[in-house]
């Protein structure tokens, strides 16, 4: 499967609750309204955005890799509102080995009422039926409880903690890592 097909246009995706959806840029003040919240950004990769013009700046990143037929996050939008809450996305697609990764962020508002998990599910059977993924992972921090239970809750297991693997926020950190496999999707879904 190439990168470019399911990228070219990127495809909505409906669950019960949810439209995973093209970010725009009239999701730039709802983007904000998360993306700089301390407790949000705590244990994520990116820092917390500062000004909307940092929204701004990752908002025409995403557009510039939709356009480009690359990697790219779907937005969450809450069907019931039509509200803009989050982001979910194949953070690494690697065809060779027909692996990828996972990752996500979501309004705090949001929390705890298993949208992330909805959502998270969705893109699994996704890149399983559509991707041709036989693999498909995720990692969090390992402060990041809340994380490591949609993991679980989306089907995944846990492999592992990778010790000091990542560079973020000036320290390394280790990350706690979590997969799912074609056949384990296959009983489970």
């Amino acid at each position: 499967m190439m990168i470019e097909k399911i990228y070219r246009d990127l495809p909505t995706i409906e669950t019960e609750r949810l439209l995973l959806r093209k970010i725009t840029p009239a999701d730039t003040a709802a983007m904000f309204s998360y993306a700089s919240n301390e407790e949000v950004a705590k244990y994520v990769t990116w820092d917390v955005h500062k000004s909307i013009s940092d929204t701004e700046k990752f908002i025409n990143f995403v557009l510039n890799q939709y356009e480009n037929e690359k990697i790219a996050p779907w937005g969450i939008e809450d069907k019931e509102s039509g509200s803009f809450i989050g982001t979910i996305d194949f953070v690494a697609w690697n065809t060779n080995h027909r692996s990828g990764e996972i990752g996500y962020v979501i309004a705090p508002e949001h929390w705890g009422k298993g949208i992330t998990t909805e959502a998270a599910r969705a893109i699994i059977k996704f890149g399983f039926e559509e991707m041709e993924l036989v693999r498909i992972q995720a990692r969090c921090l390992v402060e990041n409880i809340a994380s490591q239970r949609v993991m679980e809750k989306a089907g995944m297991t846990y492999e592992g903690t990778n010790r000091k693997c990542v560079f973020i926020k000036g320290q390394h950190q280790d990350l706690k890592m979590y997969a799912i496999l074609k056949e384990e999707f296959d009983l489970c879904y």
